[in-house]
């Protein structure tokens, strides 16, 4: 359990550096598939300034939950896939982003000599909880609800005939994650597969050390 101010000083860089990648992720998977909406925009960036928004970023220090400002993309520009399968690698690009950055920093855990990490309290702090928020990015965005990025995985697998359940989840998911947020569901979900994913990658780096 991370203590909200004794832990300040590295938690907000890690968010920061989360969020930013996860939605650079976005922009450049956009376009990458042909559509330069994101770029237009100034959203193909590394900036974080160009990815937070702050009552989402706040949120997400005090409360665990919270958003950065959605990319902007236009299926219709996609040249290379079709708009389906265009928005779900899209969609797909940020928490695949954030495990990405999980596995490198388990990695730079483990590889770390341990004198080092327990001399700089603040590598140390850092590194564990940018593993940890990477993890619970990435789980809580594949969430198949809307506005979540799993959504758009969701109604990129689905059949054609079935673009009705897309229609209705995109009216009412909104609604539904606050329900599901004020019950902790994602909680109860995201909790054990961030810690068998942080296990899973725990378990690769043993072998070099």
């Amino acid at each position: 359990m991370f203590n909200f101010l004794g832990d300040i000083h590295y938690r907000i860089p890690a968010i920061i550096l989360a969020l930013t990648a996860h939605e650079f992720a976005h922009a450049y998977s956009a376009y990458m598939l042909g559509d330069p909406t994101a770029r237009n925009m100034g959203r193909l960036t590394l900036n974080p300034m160009a990815h937070l928004d702050p009552v989402g970023f706040i949120c997400l220090i005090i409360a665990g939950f919270g958003w950065a400002k959605p990319v902007p993309v236009n299926p219709y520009n996609f040249d290379t896939v079709d708009r389906k399968t265009g928005m779900l690698l899209t969609a797909l690009a940020g928490p695949m982003s954030n495990i990405a950055l999980c596995f490198l920093s388990v990695g730079v855990f483990f590889l770390t000599p341990t004198r080092v990490l327990l001399g700089v309290p603040l590598l140390y702090g850092f590194l564990n909880y940018f593993i940890w928020i990477n993890a619970a990015l990435a789980f809580f965005n594949l969430i198949p609800v809307p506005p979540l990025d799993g959504s758009k995985i969701l109604f990129g697998l689905l059949p054609n005939r079935m673009d009705h359940i897309a229609y209705t989840l995109e009216r009412y998911g909104f609604v539904v994650l606050m329900v599901l947020i004020m019950g902790r569901i994602p909680t109860l979900i995201i909790s054990p597969l961030s810690r068998g994913l942080v296990s899973s990658f725990s378990q690769f780096f043993r072998f070099f050390t």
